[in-house]
């Protein structure tokens, strides 16, 4: 019992125990083939969000191996990602210069704060939240931010200044600085990108055609930016383009992770705690995607609260070694999976790799230029870029494409986190819209069967005494003053009405406001010489029902199902008609 209660806190004893020989042999090769990915990745996405390069190396390393103890994916890789990093550089971007220390010490705090955030949520099993981000909005929010990810990486492919966090601002900003362009960094830049599309859409093929196996060529595949970076490193090293206005990465410590510590300032604390929350709201609904996708190809499941745990363990865990916000990143843990990472084992090896990389592979980087970092990043985000979400919500539903086209245009002209939170609001917004004004039919008989459906779909049997509705959603306050006046307005006039039966087969819940409601229309209908009666009221809601007025106050009956309440309740001649169809 001790033992199956300390596996669902730490999911490395789970997998632990029957780690093999096997097991690590494949562990081992993923982990060399996802460090040799993650050394330019973690150097970009830093440079995305405005830190020194080292930055994006320390919040590879311990964020990795902590998830390994306290994640339950065996595929997912921890670190820093495109729409984080975006955030990131949007929530500090105003409370500090960038490339003072003031700045990175922000973006360690954020990386804290967001991990206690996750933490709690975790131990408060809270996961659920992350659901009112509907998949509409984190689409429209994902496409706007691989916009904007690229717009912001414009000025490193020209080689000039430009700021602002917005799409106009930063479209402004390169448009003032054109002139400025140094055409070494865009000629360097524009074949990074070029060479790096190519490698994502063509080498692939050109690799299978040599006669190499699928795996090789994919893995291969994966790892051909490694050329762009040697390539452009070698190009500004033996042509001393620096010296010629080329921006390079230039010195990185040769160090292991430093020890950390994260601001405590309230004024500071208070200023990035709604970031904090949306950064860990969106972090984890990128990472609990992933992981369920990848673990659902091995038939393993994923724990979504203890994922929660495991995040803010990586994310305390960058902030306490000079890293910044992370998640759970798609490429590299396709790119992980796809090398045949058997456990969360190939992260830890992983984090080692990174570490070696740290201390002894930085003086390579040396002439790395920044261009090439920013083509690495424009590549790897337009393929987030969907405006195709347009048009498929425009055609299934309009509600669904106002959330989309808001959030898109929101993020675009205001910022990442004007655009998230108003998507959230949104979001719950539209769901208290559509459920406000749930689907109600009025149903009768099918013929040859006990089956009820709508009168205006199907031919039916009806009689004008017996008026049965079905309510197709739960009954809460948003929506307990519609049923009440759809039900008014269909009874008033019509003298021929003595039952109504409310079919209650798709009703989960009634709050206390339907309650009331409830009990208003009962008594409504007395008034009107109209019994209301319910059928296939489900368990729980009877239940709940029970120790309510309305059960003893209730004029009609409660049904087992609708077919029990037509029989009883059609008069003679409906029955006659009834014994004719059947």
């Amino acid at each position: 019992m001790k033992l199956t209660k300390l596996k669902s806190y730490f999911p490395i004893f789970d997998w632990g125990q029957s780690y093999n020989k096997h097991a690590f042999s494949n562990d081992m090769i993923a982990a060399v083939i996802v460090t040799i990915m993650l050394i330019p990745q973690s150097l970009a996405y830093a440079l995305l969000a405005g830190l020194p390069a080292e930055m994006g190396l320390y919040a590879s390393i311990a964020p990795i191996i902590l998830y390994a103890i306290f994640g339950t994916s065996r595929a997912l890789a921890v670190g820093p990602v495109a729409v984080v990093s975006l955030m990131t550089a949007a929530a500090i971007g105003n409370i500090a210069e960038v490339g003072t220390m003031g700045y990175a010490v922000a973006a360690i705090t954020l990386a804290g704060l967001s991990g206690v955030i996750l933490l709690l949520m975790g131990v408060f099993k809270l996961g659920f939240l992350a659901n009112f981000l509907s998949h509409p909005v984190i689409a429209g929010f994902i496409t706007a931010s691989g916009v904007l990810i690229a717009a912001s990486q414009l000025k490193h492919i020209l080689g000039i200044d430009a700021h602002g966090h917005t799409l106009l601002e930063l479209l402004s900003s390169l448009f003032t600085h054109l002139p400025e362009t140094n055409y070494k960094t865009l000629a360097l830049g524009v074949s990074a990108t070029l060479f790096l599309f190519w490698v994502r859409k063509g080498l692939k093929p050109a690799l299978l055609k040599l006669g190499l196996s699928t795996r090789i060529a994919n893995i291969l595949t994966k790892i051909g930016p490694i050329a762009a970076i040697v390539t452009t490193t070698l190009i500004v090293w033996g042509y001393d383009f620096a010296a010629q206005g080329v921006r390079i990465v230039g010195d990185v410590p040769q160090a292991l992770p430093p020890l950390t510590l994260p601001s405590f300032s309230p004024e500071l604390l208070s200023t990035l705690l709604i970031p904090a929350l949306l950064i860990s709201v969106i972090g984890f609904v990128e990472s609990i995607s992933v992981a369920q996708t990848l673990a659902a190809k091995k038939r393993q499941r994923i724990e979504p609260n203890q994922e929660l745990i495991g995040l803010g363990a990586a994310n305390i865990g960058a902030s306490l070694t000079g890293g910044f916000p992370v998640t759970g990143g798609f490429s590299r843990s396709v790119v992980n999976f796809d090398a045949g990472a058997e456990t969360p084992a190939a992260g830890a090896f992983t984090a080692i790799g990174l570490a070696i990389a740290a201390v002894s592979l930085t003086p390579l980087i040396y002439f790395l230029p920044k261009a090439t970092l920013a083509a690495t990043i424009i590549v790897a985000v337009l393929s987030l870029v969907d405006f195709g979400i347009l048009k498929k919500t425009w055609v299934y539903s309009k509600t669904d494409f106002v959330a989309v086209a808001t959030t898109i245009l929101l993020t675009l002209i205001f910022g990442v986190e004007i655009g998230v939170s108003v998507g959230v609001v949104l979001s719950i917004a539209l769901f208290l819209y559509k459920t406000s004004r749930p689907h109600i039919a009025e149903v009768g008989l099918v013929p040859d069967s006990q089956h009820f459906r709508n009168i205006h779909r199907h031919k039916v049997i009806t009689d004008p005494q017996l008026l049965t509705i079905r309510i197709d959603e739960s009954l809460y306050f948003a929506n307990a003053r519609f049923l009440e006046d759809y039900i008014y307005d269909r009874v008033v006039g019509d003298c021929h009405i003595k039952h109504l039966v409310l079919m209650c087969s798709a009703v989960n819940e009634i709050d206390m406001s339907a309650l009331e409601s409830l009990e208003a229309i009962n008594t409504r209908l007395h008034d009107l010489g109209i019994k209301l009666h319910l059928s296939e009221v489900k368990g729980p809601v009877t239940d709940k029902l029970k120790h309510a007025h309305f059960w003893q106050e209730l004029t009609g009956e409660i049904f087992l199902s609708q077919y029990d309440a037509y029989k009883k309740l059609a008069p003679d001649e409906a029955i006659k008609n009834f014994n004719h169809f059947i």
